[in-house]
Protein backbone atom coordinates (compact mmCIF):
# COMPACT_ATOMS: atom_id res chain seq x y z
CA UNK A 1 0.00 0.00 0.00
CA UNK A 2 1.37 3.32 -1.03
CA UNK A 3 1.77 5.87 1.97
CA UNK A 4 -0.28 7.85 0.71
CA UNK A 5 -3.19 6.09 0.19
CA UNK A 6 -2.41 4.37 4.05
CA UNK A 7 -2.42 8.29 5.15
CA UNK A 8 -6.06 8.63 4.08
CA UNK A 9 -7.31 5.27 5.17
CA UNK A 10 -5.07 6.28 8.49
CA UNK A 11 -7.53 9.56 8.66
CA UNK A 12 -10.85 7.86 7.73
CA UNK A 13 -10.37 4.94 9.95
CA UNK A 14 -9.75 7.81 13.05
CA UNK A 15 -12.91 9.37 11.99
CA UNK A 16 -14.92 6.19 11.42
CA UNK A 17 -13.37 5.16 15.10
CA UNK A 18 -14.76 8.65 16.60
CA UNK A 19 -18.29 8.41 14.74
CA UNK A 20 -21.09 7.01 17.17
CA UNK A 21 -21.23 3.25 17.17
CA UNK A 22 -22.41 0.63 19.50
CA UNK A 23 -18.65 -0.05 20.49
CA UNK A 24 -17.54 3.43 20.83
CA UNK A 25 -20.96 3.20 22.84
CA UNK A 26 -20.00 -0.02 25.01
CA UNK A 27 -16.81 1.27 25.59
CA UNK A 28 -18.05 4.31 27.70
CA UNK A 29 -20.51 2.27 28.79
CA UNK A 30 -18.23 -0.22 30.52
CA UNK A 31 -15.66 2.65 31.05
CA UNK A 32 -18.00 4.30 33.55
CA UNK A 33 -19.15 0.82 34.64
CA UNK A 34 -16.32 -1.16 35.64
CA UNK A 35 -13.54 1.43 34.81
CA UNK A 36 -10.55 1.41 31.89
CA UNK A 37 -8.90 -1.54 33.15
CA UNK A 38 -11.71 -4.00 32.63
CA UNK A 39 -12.67 -2.42 30.02
CA UNK A 40 -10.15 -3.05 27.83
CA UNK A 41 -11.35 -6.47 27.54
CA UNK A 42 -14.69 -5.22 26.09
CA UNK A 43 -11.96 -2.98 23.72
CA UNK A 44 -9.85 -6.63 22.65
CA UNK A 45 -12.85 -8.30 21.61
CA UNK A 46 -14.63 -5.52 19.69
CA UNK A 47 -11.39 -4.91 17.97
CA UNK A 48 -11.27 -8.34 17.49
CA UNK A 49 -14.28 -8.34 15.82
CA UNK A 50 -13.90 -5.33 13.34
CA UNK A 51 -10.85 -7.82 12.14
CA UNK A 52 -13.04 -10.57 11.54
CA UNK A 53 -15.31 -7.96 9.57
CA UNK A 54 -12.50 -6.83 7.64
CA UNK A 55 -11.41 -10.32 6.47
CA UNK A 56 -14.30 -11.71 5.27
CA UNK A 57 -15.20 -8.39 3.21
CA UNK A 58 -11.99 -7.92 2.21
CA UNK A 59 -11.45 -11.63 0.88
CA UNK A 60 -14.74 -11.59 -0.64
CA UNK A 61 -14.35 -8.51 -2.74
CA UNK A 62 -10.71 -10.47 -3.29
CA UNK A 63 -12.79 -12.95 -4.94
CA UNK A 64 -15.30 -11.10 -7.03
CA UNK A 65 -11.86 -9.07 -8.40
CA UNK A 66 -10.69 -12.18 -9.63
CA UNK A 67 -14.15 -12.51 -11.90
CA UNK A 68 -13.26 -8.94 -12.89
CA UNK A 69 -11.49 -5.53 -12.14
CA UNK A 70 -14.69 -4.12 -12.87
CA UNK A 71 -16.52 -5.05 -9.98
CA UNK A 72 -13.61 -2.93 -7.93
CA UNK A 73 -15.21 0.36 -9.98
CA UNK A 74 -19.15 -0.89 -9.54
CA UNK A 75 -18.36 -1.67 -5.55
CA UNK A 76 -16.36 2.18 -5.39
CA UNK A 77 -19.13 3.75 -6.44
CA UNK A 78 -21.74 1.31 -4.71
CA UNK A 79 -19.61 1.97 -2.00
CA UNK A 80 -19.52 5.70 -2.26
CA UNK A 81 -23.21 6.45 -2.24
CA UNK A 82 -23.97 4.10 0.54
CA UNK A 83 -20.96 6.33 2.75
CA UNK A 84 -22.87 9.45 1.61
CA UNK A 85 -26.21 7.75 2.77
CA UNK A 86 -24.66 7.00 5.77
CA UNK A 87 -23.54 10.23 6.61
CA UNK A 88 -26.94 11.76 6.12
CA UNK A 89 -27.90 9.47 8.96
CA UNK A 90 -25.32 9.59 11.13
CA UNK A 91 -25.92 13.79 10.39
CA UNK A 92 -29.41 14.08 11.54
CA UNK A 93 -29.35 11.11 14.25
CA UNK A 94 -30.33 12.79 18.33
CA UNK A 95 -27.55 12.86 20.44
CA UNK A 96 -26.06 10.14 22.24
CA UNK A 97 -27.73 9.59 25.88
CA UNK A 98 -26.53 7.04 28.71
CA UNK A 99 -28.21 5.93 31.52
CA UNK A 100 -26.18 4.18 34.04
CA UNK A 101 -26.85 2.49 37.12
CA UNK A 102 -25.85 3.39 40.69
CA UNK A 103 -23.77 0.19 40.88
CA UNK A 104 -22.81 -3.07 38.32
CA UNK A 105 -22.32 -6.27 39.50
CA UNK A 106 -18.65 -7.19 38.88
CA UNK A 107 -17.84 -9.02 35.63
CA UNK A 108 -15.64 -11.17 34.22
CA UNK A 109 -12.73 -10.16 31.57
CA UNK A 110 -14.15 -13.12 28.94
CA UNK A 111 -17.84 -11.93 29.46
CA UNK A 112 -16.77 -8.23 28.52
CA UNK A 113 -14.72 -9.28 25.71
CA UNK A 114 -17.55 -11.43 23.96
CA UNK A 115 -19.69 -8.80 24.45
CA UNK A 116 -17.30 -6.27 22.93
CA UNK A 117 -16.39 -8.83 20.06
CA UNK A 118 -20.24 -9.93 19.39
CA UNK A 119 -21.16 -6.37 19.22
CA UNK A 120 -18.77 -5.40 16.35
CA UNK A 121 -19.25 -8.83 14.69
CA UNK A 122 -23.39 -8.36 14.38
CA UNK A 123 -24.11 -5.11 14.04
CA UNK A 124 -25.24 -5.09 10.49
CA UNK A 125 -24.24 -1.44 9.70
CA UNK A 126 -20.66 -2.10 10.55
CA UNK A 127 -20.50 -5.57 7.74
CA UNK A 128 -22.13 -3.00 5.19
CA UNK A 129 -19.87 -0.05 6.22
CA UNK A 130 -17.03 -2.19 5.69
CA UNK A 131 -18.12 -3.98 2.26
CA UNK A 132 -18.34 0.04 1.24
CA UNK A 133 -14.97 1.30 2.41
CA UNK A 134 -12.60 -1.04 1.79
CA UNK A 135 -12.87 -1.31 -1.84
CA UNK A 136 -11.71 2.55 -2.00
CA UNK A 137 -8.49 1.62 -1.10
CA UNK A 138 -7.56 -2.02 -2.19
CA UNK A 139 -5.05 -2.21 -4.80
CA UNK A 140 -5.65 -5.19 -7.39
CA UNK A 141 -2.24 -4.82 -8.19
CA UNK A 142 -0.88 -5.76 -4.91
CA UNK A 143 -1.02 -8.54 -2.70
CA UNK A 144 -4.66 -8.65 -0.96
CA UNK A 145 -3.14 -10.25 2.09
CA UNK A 146 -0.49 -7.97 2.83
CA UNK A 147 -2.87 -5.24 2.26
CA UNK A 148 -5.45 -6.98 4.77
CA UNK A 149 -2.73 -7.10 7.28
CA UNK A 150 -1.90 -3.46 6.94
CA UNK A 151 -5.70 -2.15 6.62
CA UNK A 152 -6.96 -4.50 9.35
CA UNK A 153 -4.09 -3.45 12.00
CA UNK A 154 -3.98 0.09 11.78
CA UNK A 155 -7.59 0.17 12.29
CA UNK A 156 -7.69 -2.56 15.11
CA UNK A 157 -4.82 0.18 16.51
CA UNK A 158 -7.03 3.23 15.78
CA UNK A 159 -9.69 1.64 17.57
CA UNK A 160 -8.19 0.28 20.75
CA UNK A 161 -6.61 3.44 21.34
CA UNK A 162 -10.17 6.10 20.35
CA UNK A 163 -11.65 3.23 22.88
CA UNK A 164 -9.57 3.40 25.82
CA UNK A 165 -9.48 7.13 25.85
CA UNK A 166 -13.39 7.06 25.26
CA UNK A 167 -13.42 4.10 28.43
CA UNK A 168 -10.80 6.34 30.64
CA UNK A 169 -12.95 9.59 30.09
CA UNK A 170 -16.36 8.14 30.19
CA UNK A 171 -17.26 10.60 32.98
CA UNK A 172 -16.71 13.92 31.59
CA UNK A 173 -17.76 12.42 27.97
CA UNK A 174 -21.24 11.65 29.07
CA UNK A 175 -22.19 15.10 30.15
CA UNK A 176 -20.64 16.76 27.08
CA UNK A 177 -22.25 14.49 24.79
CA UNK A 178 -25.54 15.55 26.22
CA UNK A 179 -24.69 19.25 25.61
CA UNK A 180 -22.97 18.66 22.21
CA UNK A 181 -23.59 15.59 21.03
CA UNK A 182 -25.94 16.65 17.99
CA UNK A 183 -23.11 19.11 16.70
CA UNK A 184 -20.78 16.19 17.07
CA UNK A 185 -23.02 14.10 14.87
CA UNK A 186 -23.42 16.47 12.23
CA UNK A 187 -19.86 16.93 12.33
CA UNK A 188 -19.14 13.16 11.76
CA UNK A 189 -21.71 12.69 9.61
CA UNK A 190 -20.35 15.73 7.27
CA UNK A 191 -16.94 13.56 6.49
CA UNK A 192 -18.88 10.11 5.94
CA UNK A 193 -20.40 12.49 3.38
CA UNK A 194 -17.35 14.06 2.17
CA UNK A 195 -15.29 10.71 1.57
CA UNK A 196 -18.09 9.22 0.16
CA UNK A 197 -17.89 11.61 -2.41
CA UNK A 198 -14.29 12.23 -2.94
CA UNK A 199 -12.69 8.33 -2.81
CA UNK A 200 -14.33 7.17 -5.84
CA UNK A 201 -13.08 9.66 -7.85
CA UNK A 202 -9.64 8.66 -6.59
CA UNK A 203 -7.32 7.18 -9.41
Amino acid sequence: MDFDTWLVYLIAALGLSLSPGPNGLLALTHGALHGRRRTLFTIFGGSVGFIVIIALSMFGIGALLKTSLVWLAVLKWLGGAYLVWLGLQVWRAPAIGVELQDAAAPRQGWSLFRQGALSAMTNPKGILFFAAFLPQFIDPARGLFVQFVVMAGTFAAIEVLTEFVIASTAHRIRPWLKRVGRRFNQVCGGIFVAIGAALPLRG
